[in-house]
């Protein structure tokens, strides 16, 4: 993990590539906690025998579920020190590229792209590559806005 001392560090970072993460094993019993959190039950997330004959042979982790995860995986790639607080400023663009199927192990690296400068704070662009293992294709790449009061 990438441990920045203030904002001036991070400032300077921009560019870096953090990660990767450890990898977490997408369980179907995270996919049944996501769907029931959501009321997203669609057959190719809950219902293992129906999905196994399914388009992916198996049932797959909601994509809403992997970009859920990045808080996990940001919190094992870097962190801020002397800050008031860090907020998710939201995304810019997402894309999911590959469907993640329940027993999957995944993890993410990123790209600190852009870092702009703001009245008494630092507005960052991170870009977040969701890896699959053993795949070519990632999960998923978002670009996400993080904003680091001072």
């Amino acid at each position: 993990m990438k441990k920045f001392s203030g904002l001036d560090e991070f400032v300077a970072a921009q560019g870096a590539e953090l990660g990767p993460t450890d990898w977490l094993e997408v369980t179907q019993d995270r996919v049944n906690l996501f769907a029931d959190a959501t009321d997203d039950h669609q057959w190719i997330h809950i219902d293992p025998e129906r999905a196994a004959n399914g388009p992916f042979g198996g049932t797959i982790a909601h994509g809403l579920l992997t970009l859920s995860l990045l808080p996990h995986f940001t919190s094992q790639m870097y962190s801020v020190d002397n800050i008031a607080m860090a907020i998710n400023y939201g995304y810019n663009k997402v894309r999911f590229i590959t469907p993640v199927k329940v027993g999957a192990k995944i993890r993410a690296r990123a790209q600190i792209a852009k870092v702009d400068q703001l009245d008494g704070a630092v507005q960052a662009t991170l870009t977040t590559t969701v890896e699959i293992e053993g795949s070519d294709k990632p999960a998923a790449v978002a670009e996400s806005i993080v904003r680091f009061i001072g």
